[in-house]
C-alpha cells in the first residue's frame, strides 16, 4: 500500500510496496497479496522478505500502564531474493490470521482504539529494515458476532477497547495478550455495575467468552469485580440465546454482590479459580447459568478473577503511513 525506498541501498536503490488483495479478514482466515519490489539503478540482493502481524498492546506495571507495538505472528515469505536493476519483482504470499487476533471492525465500522497491521520487513546484509504497516480490518467470527449482537439487544453501549498483555487463567491461550471490549451496562443495571468488559478467546473448534463486571460500592458494601466464563463450539454459538445468558449472569452479579451464584448441574461447565488483576486471590468460583439454543447446550460459565503476566513487546510508535 505504501511504496518505500530501501535506504540500505542508497539513492537509486529498489523500492518495496506490499499490496493486500483485500484488507478485510476474520480470525482463522488467510489473507493474500503481493510484496512488489521495484528494482533500482543496480542489481540488489535481499536476504529475506518477512511479513508480520502487529497490534498495540497495553502492559500494566504497578499503577502505570504502558503501550507499545507487539508482533504476534511472523512469516518468512522468501529468502535469497535477487532484484535485477529496473525490473519489478512480485512475490505472492498467504498470511494466516491467528484465531486470537483482536477484532478491529464491528458492523462494517472501525472499532475505536483497535488496529492490526501487516508489517513488511526486508533483511538486507543481515540487518532488518522494518517498513510501514498496512492496516487489516479484522471482523468478528459468526460466533463472536452473535455475542456482540446480544450486547446490542440488551442495551449495552460501547465505551472503549484495547489489548492487554497477560494470560487468562483456565483458558487455553496461544498469544501473550487478550482483547477487552468495554461497555456501559443497560440502564436497569447502571446502579449496581459501572461497566462490563468482554473478551473473546477463539480456537479452531470453540469460543471462550469471558465477562468482567465492575461492581459499584454502596453504603454497606464494597465494590469489586465479578467474572463470567462461557465456552461454546463455533457452530452452536449463532443459535444460542446469548441475550438471556448475559442478562441472567448480570442480574445475578447485581443481586448477589460478591457471592457467586449457585453452580448448576448441567454438563459442559468449567470450574476454575482465578487470580485478580492486582495479585489478590479469591479462590475457586462457580457459575450457575447456561444458555440453550436450538443447536444444543452451550458451554459453562464460571465466576472468578483473571491472572495477568507481563508481556514484553518491541515498543515504538504504532502508526500507518509512509516514513
Amino acid at each position: 500500500m505504501f511504496k518505500r525506498m530501501l535506504s540500505a541501498f542508497g539513492v537509486g536503490g529498489p523500492s518495496v510496496d506490499t499490496v493486500l488483495d483485500s484488507p478485510h479478514a476474520t480470525p482463522g482466515q488467510v489473507i493474500t497479496g503481493q510484496v512488489r519490489i521495484q528494482g533500482g539503478t543496480a542489481d540488489a540482493e535481499i536476504g529475506q522478505v518477512v511479513l508480520s502481524l502487529v497490534t498495540r498492546v497495553e502492559v500494566e506495571h504497578g499503577d502505570h500502564e504502558y503501550g507499545g507495538v507487539s508482533e504476534f505472528f511472523r512469516l518468512v515469505v522468501q529468502q535469497g531474493v535477487r532484484v535485477p536493476a529496473g525490473q519489478l519483482l512480485a512475490i505472492p504470499f498467504q498470511l494466516p490470521i491467528p484465531w486470537e487476533t483482536p477484532i478491529t471492525a464491528v458492523g462494517g465500522a472501525q472499532l475505536p482504539g483497535m488496529t492490526v497491521g501487516v508489517r513488511t520487513e526486508l533483511v538486507i546484509a543481515g540487518a532488518p529494515d522494518k517498513g510501514d504497516l498496512d492496516p487489516v480490518l479484522v471482523h468478528p467470527l459468526p460466533s463472536q458476532d452473535a455475542v456482540l449482537n446480544a450486547f446490542g439487544q440488551l442495551g449495552f453501549s460501547f465505551r472503549s477497547a484495547d489489548v492487554e498483555a497477560g494470560r487468562l487463567h483456565g483458558v487455553p491461550q496461544e498469544l501473550g495478550f487478550y482483547q477487552e471490549i468495554e461497555f456501559f451496562p443497560p440502564a436497569q443495571f447502571a446502579g449496581a455495575v459501572s461497566q462490563v468488559e468482554l473478551t473473546f478467546v477463539a480456537n479452531p473448534h470453540e469460543l471462550y467468552v469471558i465477562l468482567e463486571a465492575d461492581k459499584r460500592g454502596g453504603m454497606f458494601s464494597a465494590g469489586g469485580d465479578a467474572f463470567g466464563h462461557f465456552r461454546v463450539p463455533h457452530q452452536e454459538a449463532p443459535a444460542t440465546d446469548w441475550a438471556s445468558a448475559i442478562n441472567g449472569w448480570l442480574a445475578q452479579v447485581a443481586q448477589r454482590g460478591h457471592a457467586n451464584p449457585a453452580f448448576g448441574g448441567h454438563h459442559g461447565y468449567d470450574q476454575h479459580g482465578y487470580h485478580g488483576h492486582h495479585g489478590h486471590h479469591r479462590g475457586p468460583g462457580m457459575g450457575g447459568m447456561i444458555a440453550a439454543g436450538a443447536a444444543g447446550v452451550v458451554g459453562g460459565m464460571v465466576l472468578g478473577e483473571v491472572v495477568e503476566e507481563v508481556f514484553s513487546d518491541d515498543g515504538g510508535d504504532f502508526a500507518f503511513g509512509e516514513e
